[in-house]
């Protein structure tokens, strides 16, 4: 009930809640104009109405009182005779009787002090706080009856003595500071206010604390569970210590559960050294101050308004919403600790965050957003650490404890929501200073402020400008589709003459080639129709070096007939003929299947004299030119066909196919009314996109930034591929490299200190930003990266190089959406489909290895294209088992098209 908590809050009152009963207490002057305390009232109410519908439950006006209280002077002189709620208007009652206690117009029942005016409403939602004596009472009445043993969970501070049945609160916390009840047996004033009551009794009565009731219940499934941990509105932990041990109970043998109460650690000055000024002004204004330190610094009750401070401090230095404070953001308990979490959301969590901004009425930015995401993440960081910090401390204890060396122990963690709901949590000790984390964000933020927000803002690419990025790429799609248009497109839209998908019926034994990097792979495939299966029974790696990249096309099929000879011979093939499929993982148009003429090398290759020619009859050449070996049909398969094809003998539903790794490129099966440039009308035809290509006309200058520009212009073909060179992985890594040197010259990463090994190109792969935005080891893996850079780094450093890992990914996987988005949106208009359900299958390192660029690409298709069902499916070798698949298609079709012309010529006999 936090967030009800702080929907109340904001509007000043006070409330108590019980089983399904609530009430507001509303305290004001009685000089004060009534109309101003019927509007808060008004207002507070709606927006608990609005909060009630958003989590599925309904404010029932109708049952609901009010009352005033006062002295008999004050209510003479009120002119409040009713309050209006959502249309009801409700009379002033005499008086009203709620779980036992009765409150009359002059406060008797310990309803609140004489001297004040209450507005009194009883509101059907669950909640447990409580601020008054009296109200404490009523909050821990019982219904029915019950004589046998009866448990008390408390969630507050408590000694315990005679067998849990005496228990005596030391001190309230998490907000509670009901009077009259610190120092007294919680257990007498229960039973006292079951006397009261008269109408029940109970029995026995065992106090439990909250943290071993958790660590108990836990225990009852998990009997290796020895400690108890609560990280939620406070925080506390328990466990199991020895007896000998427990000094201030009798006896030496066994165990006894220990409530640590840490909460309370720092209140003695132990943490002076990692509390922050932030931490102080919490501290300060809280109800208890000096008291439960540590728990004000990482639990759920603190958290959101440790980050609101923080939030306030960067606007006044003017590093955030353009040093503009909203006065919603100035006031307390306005960023609950929810708001955290749904920042931090890996998917949603920039969106979440915008949404939040404009709740708090500050004027933001896309790098303000991601700077509030890192804000939240440094705080519950914090949390986490600390909490990890305590936890360890208890584990180690329990191990040295009973002489281990190794302790195999289970935790019980009680209302984990805030580090992670639903999470099986490992939990690492911090190795950085816990209590850095405030001064830390202030220090990133100084050396992001206006200069990385001109830095890094063109990556943050909007949803209107990825629609926009889509309807213009669908303008592309169109053109090269075109007979007469094609020669003028970007994206070149190439007929691949697959016109099938495949349908469970091949079958046979392929070889397979797969040329599309600096490595080269022959493959030996065997396509199983009754199995479903196809199986690789051998495969041999050639590496191709930078000699040969750069050299004659001669050179570059003379060492791939070498390593298809070497294959050949290893796997006792020379005796059979084999069908072959060729995956070539470059801008190719296809005459035939069994004809492609390379359009442009990429990916660093730029050997002479291929350029223009077909890579099928090179090939054939080069075999001839050995002598040794004979291949039998070639099928040219470009990787993007290949991972379709692999992915759709195990799900016939899939027509896209899409890599995103060293380049990037999709295909998908189009109309073939649609395909000017090949005749036919009717079927499909498998289109390889080429849609790396897009931009290359100047479609997308307004969202190249300047390192994209360096990018391009330092690669081997400028100009070319331009949206490969945004988002695919052999420039993610250079793109990062070439951002942490622009953010150095200006003084805001190490210290402005360049090494050389940062100024050298190549120096920061793409696989550093996976590790980087790795969720666990990130931070580590940053520090490792950045020492291994030469430059002079500090924990600030490794945050910000972080955040520019994240937003560059970001950017990629945002625009890989939106592409793909377009191709799913136009095979579904293709098909007249309201809505189309349809597969994606899958490959490149940069999908597969990077911790969060699939989801954040999945959650934006569905965004982008809302009336198509995508599945996405990773492709299992597509370069090798597709390309067998497209050959194994390719002579299933022909197989059939012979039958067809016996067919039709047997009909003509006959006729």
């Amino acid at each position: 009930m936090l967030p009800l908590r702080c929907v109340v809050g904001r509007h000043g009152f006070n409330f108590h809640c019980y089983a399904d009963d609530t009430q507001l207490y509303l305290k004001f002057s009685p000089s004060g104009p009534p109309s101003a305390t019927l509007t808060r009232l008004s207002s507070c109410l709606e927006e608990i109405n609005a909060w009630m519908r958003q989590n599925f439950l309904q404010l029932n006006g109708s049952k609901t009182e009010a009352i005033q209280t006062g002295t008999p002077q004050q209510l003479r002189a009120s002119p409040i005779a009713s309050v209006s709620i959502f249309g009801h208007s409700i009379l002033l009652s005499p008086s009203i009787t709620n779980l036992g206690v009765k409150f009359d117009p002059r406060g008797s029942g310990g309803s609140g002090s004489s001297s004040d005016r209450e507005v009194r409403g009883s509101i059907p939602v669950p909640d447990y706080v409580c601020n008054c004596n009296v109200a404490f009472v009523s909050f821990v009445d019982l219904s029915g009856h019950c004589d046998s043993c009866n448990y008390v969970t408390f969630y507050f501070v408590i000694t315990t003595s005679c067998l849990f049945s005496q228990s005596i609160l030391l001190r309230w916390t998490k907000g509670f500071n009901c009077s009259g009840v610190e120092g007294r047996d919680i257990v007498q004033l229960l039973k006292e206010a079951v006397q009261r009551r008269g109408d029940f009794t109970i029995g026995f009565v065992a106090m439990v604390n909250d943290t071993v009731g958790t660590m108990m219940s836990c225990g009852y499934r998990d009997q290796s569970c020895e400690i108890g941990l609560i990280i939620g509105t406070g925080t506390n932990a328990c466990y199991m210590e020895e007896m000998r041990n427990v000094k201030r109970v009798e006896g030496e043998d066994g165990r006894m559960c220990i409530n640590t109460e840490w909460g309370g650690f720092g209140d003695d000055g132990t943490l002076e050294n990692i509390i922050t000024d932030i931490n102080r002004t919490i501290d300060q204004t809280s109800i208890k101050p000096g008291v439960h330190i540590f728990e004000k610094m990482i639990s759920g009750m603190y958290l959101g308004e440790l980050v609101r401070l923080l939030l306030v401090k960067l606007t006044e230095q003017k590093l955030l919403f353009k040093g503009q404070r909203s006065t919603t953001l100035l006031t307390a308990g306005t960023f609950p600790t929810k708001f955290i979490s749904e920042i931090e959301e890996p998917l949603s969590g920039l969106e979440n965050a915008k949404r939040i901004l404009s709740s708090l009425n500050v004027p933001y930015d896309s790098v303000d957003a991601r700077i509030v995401r890192l804000v939240c993440d440094t705080v519950s960081s914090r949390t986490a650490r600390l909490c990890a910090a305590a936890l360890a401390t208890i584990a180690n204890r329990i191990r040295v404890n009973r002489g281990l060396k190794h302790l195999k122990t289970t935790v019980a963690p009680g209302m984990v929501r805030l580090l992670a709901p639903d999470c099986d949590i490992t939990f690492i000790l911090s190795q950085d200073g816990s209590g850095k984390g405030a001064a830390m964000v202030t220090a990133v933020a100084q050396r992001l402020a206006l200069q990385s927000h001109l830095v890094l803002q063109p990556f943050c690419l909007s949803v209107h400008q990825l629609r926009t990025i889509s309807d213009l790429l669908m303008k592309d799609l169109i053109k090269g589709l075109g007979k007469h248009s094609h020669h003028k497109a970007a994206v070149k839209m190439l007929p691949t003459f697959v016109r099938s998908t495949p349908d469970g019926t091949e079958h046979g034994d392929f070889l397979a080639l797969d040329l599309g990097g600096t490595n080269f792979r022959v493959l030996h495939v065997r396509v199983l129709e009754e199995e479903k299966v196809v199986d690789i029974l051998g495969s041999q790696t050639c590496s191709i070096s930078q000699d040969i990249m750069l050299g004659t096309g001669e050179q570059l099929f003379d060492h791939i007939a070498a390593c298809l000879a070497d294959f050949i011979s290893s796997q006792n093939l020379k005796e059979q003929t084999l069908p072959l499929g060729f995956t070539f993982s470059f801008p190719c148009e296809q005459k035939k299947i069994d004809e492609s003429i390379l359009i442009r090398w990429t990916k660093g290759f730029n050997c002479s004299g291929v350029e223009g020619r077909d890579i099928v009859q090179l090939l054939k050449e080069a075999v001839q030119r050995r002598g040794d070996f004979t291949i039998g049909s070639v099928a040219m398969v470009n990787d993007t066909v290949g991972t379709m094809m692999s992915c759709g003998y195990r799900d016939q539903s899939c027509e896209i196919g899409l890599i995103i790794g060293t380049g990037t490129n999709a295909c998908y099966m189009e109309e073939m009314r649609n395909v000017k440039r090949v005749e036919g009308e009717d079927g499909r035809m498998c289109i390889n996109t080429e849609w790396g290509g897009f931009g290359d006309d100047g479609t997308l200058e307004n969202i190249i930034t300047d390192i994209d520009r360096t990018i391009d212009q330092t690669s081997i073909k400028p100009g070319v591929h331009i949206f490969e060179k945004m988002i695919s992985g052999m420039y993610l890594g250079e793109l990062v490299r070439l951002l942490l040197v622009k953010l150095t010259e200006q003084k805001l990463l190490f210290k402005g200190q360049r090494s050389t090994t940062l100024l050298t190109a190549g120096t920061f792969p793409t696989k550093f930003i996976s590790e980087i935005e790795e969720p666990l080891s990130g931070l580590e893996n940053a520090k490792r990266i950045l020492s291994s850079l030469n430059v002079p780094y500090d924990f600030v450093d490794a945050r910000i190089v972080r955040l520019v890992c994240d937003t560059v990914s970001s950017r990629s996987a945002r625009l890989c959406a939106a592409a793909l988005a377009t191709v799913a949106n136009r095979i579904r208009v293709n098909r007249g489909l309201k809505h189309l359900k349809t597969t994606v299958g899958v490959d490149g390192t940069v999908y597969k290895k990077h911790p969060n660029f699939s989801d954040e690409l999945q959650a934006m298709v569905r965004l982008l294209a809302p009336d198509c069902d995508v599945t996405f499916i990773l492709s299992q070798d597509g370069s090798g088992k597709g390309a067998a698949m497209v050959t194994a298609v390719a002579q299933r079709l022909a197989l059939q098209s012979h039958l067809l012309e016996d067919s039709d010529g047997d009909s003509e006999e006959e006729d």
